[in-house]
């Protein structure tokens, strides 16, 4: 097989160069300019004529700069005759605006999942979307990761634990985790009733008391709901309160909020390294770059993802 050829966007370049690590490559050569009316520049500084390229790129902070960005290394790749180019799209910050739910509003999942392809991308690349249902948005083949293996290794076993899902939505792939840690599950139910970001629990369906509790969801941003959640499971008497997270979105108060909270740890992957707050010494950061690493790897031979997670 020919040598890899993987690039790292402006939103993605540490776990890029963590991917190249673990694949015993460089990391493509390329640059991004910045002009000062706001446009972007994208360059690649190396052949990739008849290749098959790898673009690493998480849509946030910026989130509309960076998924700009993204389309034009696409467009760039195909331009300098790469005989593909495939989208490694840790977190997709719009996969969160899935449906008309309201009246004149846009789906905006789709007009992102519409432009990537038009831009010229053979194949998606993702981890945990907030609804598995967005890869129908596509028309090109789409690889959804799970951090799940990666992150109920950092939880680990043992004590009484109780695997907590924030909502009913995210009930079935909390499920996953409380089989993999061999625990139980809890639901909250919360409600919400506004775009503010926040909302609130009204309930717990299981049994937490004098347990372990481990609250499990695909990304957070203020923390909010980590922290509601924290708090009603302490006053149901749960003996100690974690949380893992695929996607750490954290904006404003959340680090303050998740000091200030009964959470004694959270885990997040690195989906997300641009940050714009100082993380809390509570958060412990799990690299999924080994799993993006072997998904290109199997691409590239024409082997299966899915043997990953069966």
């Amino acid at each position: 097989m020919e040598e890899l050829l993987v690039f790292g966007g402006s939103g993605s370049r540490r776990l890029t160069a963590a991917i190249c690590r673990h694949l015993g490559v460089e990391p493509g050569e390329g640059e991004v300019i910045r002009f000062s009316d706001g446009n972007l520049f994208v360059k690649a500084n190396q052949n990739v004529r008849g290749r098959h390229v790898y673009v690493v790129q998480s849509t946030v902070f910026p989130a509309n700069d960076n998924f700009m960005e993204l389309l034009f290394w696409i467009d760039a790749f195909k331009r300098a005759s790469a005989a593909s180019v495939t989208v490694l799209m840790p977190y997709f910050s719009y996969a969160k605006a899935d449906k008309k739910d309201e009246p004149r509003v846009s789906i905006r999942a789709r007009v992102c999942a519409q432009a990537i392809e038009a831009a010229g991308a053979a194949r998606v690349v993702t981890m945990d979307l907030h609804a598995p249902q967005i890869q129908g948005f596509f028309t090109l083949p789409v690889d959804d990761l799970y951090a799940l293996p990666m992150l109920a290794e950092a939880i680990g076993g043992g004590g009484d634990l109780v695997v907590v899902s924030p909502d009913v939505g995210f009930a079935k792939q909390a499920r996953k985790f409380a089989t993999r840690l061999g625990a139980p599950l809890a639901i909250a139910d919360k409600e919400r009733v506004d775009h503010s970001e926040a909302a609130r629990v009204i309930d717990l369906i299981g049994d937490v008391d004098g347990r372990d509790a481990v609250i499990v969801d695909d990304f957070t941003i203020t923390a909010g709901t980590l922290v509601e959640v924290a708090e009603a499971l302490v006053a149901r008497g749960a003996r100690s309160v974690r949380a893992a997270v695929t996607h750490g979105v954290f904006t404003g108060k959340s680090m303050q909020r998740l000091d200030d909270s009964p959470i004694s740890r959270l885990y997040v992957t690195d989906t997300v390294e641009n940050q714009p707050v100082t993380l809390s010494e509570k958060v412990e950061t799990v690299s999924v770059a080994p799993l993006f690493a072997e998904a290109i790897g199997r691409i590239h031979r024409r082997e299966s993802i899915s043997v990953l997670f069966e």
